[in-house]
């Protein structure tokens, strides 16, 4: 166990002792941490772990750098990758809907529901996925950039309704899908990129497993 590993360790024990010089020493020994693998004189100190924010999610690098392997292989087998894609999908599509009824509505595209928008798939994915493998957050970024593109295009669908005095059905039914990128194209805006990042950004840091400073001191133990 490295000297940082040690120290990590022993900032959670009840026998640690603080010294403005030196910093954590043991308090049964007076010396610094010199134990390898475990310590046999570990009692947890209950009100370090009652201090640590329990309210927070940690970064997803943090978490995988602090988990054991032996926590690592039983979160990963609790993850499931069909119900984050599918209920991921499912928020994706609400939320092309819902940026699309709102733009239309307004006349204006909030940059807000690409934030909304991120959040929805990212913690959809989290809840029903629980995946801790970095495809969870790779599928949750191409999930949001995807019903960005919906919105946008449905967004313009709902635009040739109110001009042709048609009801949005009708010009989905009629519509030529062979056009759609071409559509897409058209439409497409500089300020997409930045509303497109954000929703992907978000949906990233969201759709992995969260876990808090405390419950990951805890794990450790």
């Amino acid at each position: 166990m490295e000297k940082n590993e040690r120290l990590h360790f022993c900032k959670k024990c009840l026998n640690k002792q603080l010294n403005l010089q030196t910093g954590i020493l043991c308090g049964l020994t007076e010396k610094k941490p010199n134990f390898i693998g475990e310590c046999k004189d570990f009692e947890l100190d209950e009100t370090y772990i009652e201090s640590l924010d329990n309210e927070e999610p940690v970064e997803h690098s943090d978490v995988l750098s602090k988990l054991s392997e032996k926590d690592l292989q039983k979160f990963k087998l609790e993850q499931n990758y069909n119900s984050a894609l599918i209920t991921g999908i499912a928020s994706g599509l609400v939320g092309a809907i819902l940026w699309a009824f709102i733009t239309v509505i307004t006349n204006y595209q909030i940059g807000y529901m690409a934030i909304a928008i991120g959040f929805m798939i990212g913690l959809t994915m989290r809840h029903f996925g629980k995946g801790v493998d970095q495809i969870f957050e790779i599928t949750g970024g191409i999930i949001a950039i995807t019903s960005c593109l919906l919105g946008n295009f449905l967004t313009t669908l709902g635009i040739i309704a109110n001009a042709e005095n048609m009801s949005f059905f009708e010009v989905a039914a009629q519509f030529d899908y062979s056009q759609t990128i071409s559509i897409i194209t058209a439409t497409f805006s500089p300020m997409d990129i930045v509303f497109y990042g954000i929703a992907a950004y978000t949906a990233y840091n969201y759709a992995f497993r969260a876990f808090t400073e405390q419950e990951l001191a805890q794990l450790e133990n």
